[in-house]
């Protein structure tokens, strides 16, 4: 890879601190780049009672053209440890170590006719921060994976989505709660082994043995996803397994704070990493950082903020928090992307299961993030760059976001959200049960104040398609999710002005 740089005050400080990044200890400890091969499992059906326990969406599958199956896995799997130092830098030189059988399934939506196939299967690692598997990124862009024709598969890679946790919701809603008949022969070693698992569910989808998950659809590339915690283990996986295997051709880190997660935990010695860690700087494939407010500040992704590369970009979104109505409520029921998904609306509750002190956070992360569905597929596919995203903007000390008279963060990627908003959108700590801290809020102008900023109706609109049309110039909104804003924006008007 060759390009120029021009000497100016801010490449200098670029060069420099990529040098002292390149001179920390552990940069001297690349892991061997001889490719290992991955272990096939055994890919089987589950037993022929009850139904796939995954909550994903509310819709039929059949009905937006595609169709459901889930598989088990099994096989042995290898732990990790590290041969020098895990340093920021994220050169984290691994071998195996331990090993252990495991049984785990997958979920596999794939489109019903498979001419509509894009060639792309989005492989997601399944959140468990709930105690129980949710999926995030699904949640967040399967308008967009579905319109493009990507086969999705999430994946059972951690303990705790099989056996529980105590330190989640108190929901019994784990795969052997659910139904022991037809999940009770699962079986997990520990989290020290989801990297290798993570990596057989690669295999098993290019290369099966047994019951083929694809049924024959010509894979082309494979893509990793993952958000929040699972995001933080796709940070240790790319850093410290990629090299060792490559089994990925791209990575979509959704949500990440500073940190990654431990390469090996309890029952074996725990391995720490730390805080603040780069994307290593000589990975292959491309990986898309996607960062909302609370990620940057409140969960400090700052820390580990690094320069673009043609491999690396972080993507950091005004308006917009980790967790939204979008992702966890209304999204569960957007088939074809309707203009009533763009509107922003007060609400406090997450499907009964969590309610906050303020309404959550009803952003642009969607619209955002359905972009950089479709950006990643095009710089796998082709090597298309996706645009560089500009940094929300900090405070002097780095403890809050600066903001414009309406109260909405400076800086990132604009949207109408924040460039001709009807709200306060925010990625702050919300605050109540469950994990409300981590849903930002949403605080709806009130007639006066819309009047005030844009007189009548025609001046909501106009002032809406102008931000809208600058954000699909920016090339940070897809063409039809514009569409559907600009669409909504009257209706959104006589919400808030009767």
């Amino acid at each position: 890879m060759h390009f120029s740089i021009p000497i100016t005050r801010a490449s200098i400080a670029l060069l420099l601190a990529i040098f002292l990044f390149a001179c920390s200890d552990s940069s001297d400890n690349k892991p061997d780049q001889t490719m290992r091969s991955i272990s096939n499992p055994l890919v089987t059906l589950p037993p022929e009672t009850g139904a796939i326990s995954l909550l994903a969406q509310n819709f039929d599958l059949g009905e937006v053209g595609y169709e459901q199956f889930e598989f088990f896995l099994e096989g042995t799997a290898t732990a990790f440890s590290n041969t020098g130092e895990l340093g920021r830098d994220g050169f984290w030189a691994v071998e195996p170590a331990q090993q252990a059988d495991y049984r785990t399934r997958i979920v596999v939506y794939r489109p019903i006719d498979s001419s509509a196939f894009n060639g792309n299967v989005l492989v997601e690692w399944l959140n468990v921060t709930a105690g129980f598997e949710t999926p995030p990124s699904w949640g967040t862009g399967q308008l967009e994976m579905r319109r493009g024709g990507s086969v999705w598969v999430g994946v059972s890679a951690q303990l705790t989505g099989i056996e529980g946790s105590d330190r989640g919701l108190p929901l019994p809603l784990y795969l052997k709660a659910v139904d022991p008949d037809r999940y009770g022969s699962l079986n997990h070693p520990g989290d020290s082994f989801s990297y290798d698992m993570f990596s057989q569910v690669a295999q098993a989808l290019r290369n099966p043995d047994g019951i083929a998950p694809l049924a024959g659809l010509d894979v082309e590339h494979l893509i990793a996803y993952g958000e929040s915690q699972s995001a933080g283990r796709l940070v240790t996986y790319i850093n410290a397994v990629h090299p060792l295997y490559r089994p990925y051709d791209g990575y979509m880190v959704h949500s990440r704070g500073d940190g990654a997660s431990a390469l090996a935990q309890e029952p074996l010695v725990e391995i720490a990493t730390p805080s603040g860690a780069w994307i290593r700087t000589d990975i292959n494939v491309p990986v898309l950082s996607f960062e909302t407010e609370t990620d940057v500040v409140l969960l400090e992704f700052q820390k580990a903020r690094q320069p673009d590369t043609d491999m690396i970009r972080a993507w950091e979104v005004a308006a917009t928090a980790h967790g939204d109505l979008y992702t966890f409520v209304t999204g569960r029921d957007d088939t074809k992307g309707d203009p009533v998904f763009a509107s922003v609306v007060e609400e406090t509750s997450v499907l009964g299961f969590i309610s906050c002190d303020r309404p959550l956070n009803n952003g642009p992360q969607h619209y955002v993030f359905n972009r950089g569905v479709r950006a990643l597929n095009d710089w796998v596919n082709d090597g298309t760059l996706p645009p560089k995203s500009p940094q929300l903007i900090l405070n002097d000390d780095g403890t809050d976001y600066l903001y414009d008279d309406l109260g909405n963060a400076l800086g990132g990627i604009r949207t109408p959200y924040s460039d001709a908003p009807s709200a306060v959108l925010l990625g702050d700590a919300n605050s109540g049960n469950g994990f409300c801290f981590l849903f930002g809020s949403t605080s709806l102008f009130s007639a006066e104040q819309m009047a005030s900023l844009y007189v009548d109706k025609a001046g909501f609109v106009q002032a809406v398609t102008e931000a809208t049309e600058a954000a699909l110039a920016a090339d940070f909104l897809l063409r039809e999710d514009a569409d559907a804003i600009i669409e909504w924006a009257p209706r959104q008007w006589d919400l808030q002005v009767p």
